[in-house]
């Protein structure tokens, strides 16, 4: 009968029954012959190096920390690659920062790092057998560990035939990995460097440790740092149906290391990789104490099959139970508990007769490095304080969606906001009334274009003519943008409210500007005249003096434009002046704005700003007509150029 405790109360099986049902399964599951790259046992040194492949942050940052830790003088991880790209990775080395190298494929990174013998594939399950018996067929590789389940079954066959015919390890798939205490770990496996500082894997202790299960394993690591003197090396077969090597392989491995001086196993029902180790011990290929537990005692309470956590933790009969399993280990010589519970009172007598014995002798305890804590991990978990580099009161994308000036970006689209809402928004930090955003779009639509010869979109229309791209082209011509070519609005807006404010008359204003040499920013145009008005100006105009609630600045520069006009007939009042008179009313009207607020905007150079913006649209629209009709390089004629010495 069964027994909470794991007992074994069932049938007892003789050797050659034991003998039997492996040799008769074995069509479907590695033999326990160990080959010749298992035989020497040491897979791993100080000095290993892997490739890595799929890029992942954490577990390759892992391996360098837990490098750190152990004091290597050369990182394990010699390079990355990803499918498609190279280039550098930036990660850690301790406190310095350190550039892997990352190639587009396996041939490359294994022909750019001879001596990385180690193939970590983090990649899907997908893709992970074709990566994997790539990685194999490389003479280079010696080692290739799979971390991804649900490696279709008969891919796993293929890997193990390929690696077994080529003298090569397989660990996984389905594994975390394995590690070589104080030398050279693979990826996540025994977690986080605390946990690594906790079971002492940062020095190599006397224990030989294998399992089906990455997970268990870590449990593992801790109780036999607890009871032992650690780990010397630990593997996790992984749990699929097929492991690339099995329990038994790296039983017979560890018997040939010399510094471990026992073993421990954890197996799970399901299989008959067990059956493999209980063979080598009644052969007496293992030679060292093996302390043994096989876990899945209870699935006898379950009144039908239960499938475990792994692809391969379902009994298949009773010679696949935990029990019977347990049982064989037992009959075999290994040291076989009555529970779990019992398994770590179990690794500790072992340990202290070996002890006693002599043929352990203590180890030297050393104190590991400290591993500098990340940034982000530390100021997470109130460590550690820092500034920030930037600094924005516009926008946040951190949320659900983005907002600009807290407003949400569905709120934006559903309230049917426009586009002088979002300058709004993101130029003022603050929602302007509707007649504020209408007067911004106008203002972007008046001043979007004004035909092929001004100044910026000649330059465009050059540019783009010369086969440059979109960004060169629309660059080009907002270059030439400045105080002679539409941005002048800043310095209308700045010189009509001084002088405004300060009561000057617009005699006293013009007169004062030509004794200083300035020339009146918004006077002057190159073509209009008092007889022929700038219509773009007299819409801004109709348009405030109709929605504005007072237009005291743009009435002011109307009269600055009757004095200007009495000396000179081109002297009106020009788009620049108009807006820059405009958005001082704007500012000043809508309520929203402080005089200390109003003077900064005009000082930082807002308006300037919405120019910009607005011939922007008219350069993309220069540079895509040029490009549309093909037009050839853009040669000036000579007869156009008046040459002279």
């Amino acid at each position: 009968m069964f027994s909470v405790h794991g007992s074994y109360s069932g049938p007892h099986y003789t050797a050659n029954e034991v003998k039997a049902y492996v040799s008769n399964n074995q069509s479907s599951q590695v033999s326990c012959v160990i080959d010749d790259a298992m035989a020497t046992g040491q897979l791993f040194s100080k000095t290993t190096q892997a490739l890595f492949y799929n890029y992942k942050q954490l577990p390759i940052q892992r391996m360098l920390d837990f490098d750190f830790l152990c004091g290597r003088e050369t990182p394990s991880v010699a390079g990355i690659i990803n499918p498609g790209g190279d280039g550098f990775q930036k990660l850690f080395f301790g406190q310095e920062e350190i550039a892997i190298p990352v190639h587009s494929a396996i041939n490359a990174a294994c022909a750019a790092h001879p001596t990385a013998d180690v193939f970590i594939n983090f990649a899907s399950f997908r893709s992970a057998a074709a990566s994997s018996l790539a990685a194999l067929k490389q003479p280079t590789i010696r080692v290739v560990a799979i971390i991804a389940e649900g490696v279709p079954e008969a891919d796993a066959k293929q890997l193990i035939a390929y690696a077994r015919a080529n003298n090569k390890v397989v660990i996984g798939p389905a594994t975390v990995g394995g590690i070589q205490a104080g030398a050279f770990k693979i990826g996540d496996t025994a977690g986080t460097i605390d946990n690594v500082i906790h079971c002492r894997l940062y020095r190599p202790g006397s224990v030989g440790f294998v399992s089906k299960s990455g997970g268990m394993s870590n449990e593992l690591y801790n109780t036999i740092a607890r009871v032992t003197d650690g780990i010397y090396e630990g593997i996790a077969i992984g749990g699929d149906v097929f492991p690339g090597s099995t329990l038994s392989d790296h039983i017979l491995r560890f018997n040939n290391i010399p510094q471990i001086k026992m073993m421990v196993v954890l197996g799970e029902l399901g299989g008959r990789d067990e059956y493999s180790l209980v063979e080598a011990l009644k052969q007496g290929k293992v030679n060292k104490p093996v302390v043994a537990w096989v876990s899945g005692t209870c699935a006898r309470l379950f009144k039908s099959e239960v499938q475990f956590g792994h692809a391969g933790a379902k009994s298949g009969g009773e010679l696949e139970s935990a029990q019977a399993k347990n049982q064989a280990l037992r009959d075999a010589g290994a040291v076989v508990p009555t529970s779990y519970e019992a398994f770590e009172i179990s690794i500790k007598e072992t340990f202290d007769k070996l002890f006693e014995e002599g043929k352990i002798t203590p180890v030297k305890e050393v104190k590991p490095p400290q591993v500098p804590e990340d940034l982000n991990s530390a100021i997470k978990s109130g460590k550690v304080r820092a500034p920030t580099h930037i600094i924005s009161t516009i926008s946040d994308d951190r949320g659900e969606e983005p907002c600009y000036a807290g407003v949400p970006m569905s709120s934006i689209v559903e309230q049917g906001y426009g586009v002088g809402d979002v300058i709004s928004l993101l130029w003022f930090k603050r929602s302007l009334p509707r007649y504020c955003t209408q007067f911004i779009e106008i203002c972007v639509m008046l001043c979007a274009d004004h035909g092929p010869c001004v100044s910026g979109a000649h330059n465009t229309i050059v540019t783009a003519r010369a086969g440059k791209d979109l960004v060169s082209s629309l660059v080009s011509g907002l270059l030439t943008i400045g105080p002679r070519f539409g941005g002048a609005v800043d310095d209308a807006a700045r010189y009509f409210k001084d002088a405004y404010d300060r009561g000057l008359t617009p005699y006293e204003f013009v007169e004062d500007m030509k004794k200083k040499g300035i020339r009146v920013p918004g006077i002057g145009h190159r073509i209009k005249r008092g007889d022929n008005r700038d219509k773009r100006v007299e819409l801004l105009q109709k348009f405030a003096r109709t929605h504005f609630p007072s237009t005291k600045y743009m009435e002011y520069a109307v009269e600055v434009e009757t004095y200007t006009l009495s000396k000179a007939n081109n002297l009106v009042l020009n788009v620049d002046g108009a807006i820059g008179s405009l958005f001082l009313d704007l500012l000043a009207g809508s309520g929203l704005f402080s005089k200390p607020e109003i003077d900064e905007i005009v000082e930082i150079g807002y308006l300037n700003g919405l120019f910009v913006l607005a011939r922007s649209i008219g350069l993309i629209g220069h540079t895509f007509d040029q490009k549309r009709l093909k037009q050839p390089l853009y040669r000036h004629p000579w007869e156009d150029v008046l040459y002279t010495k």
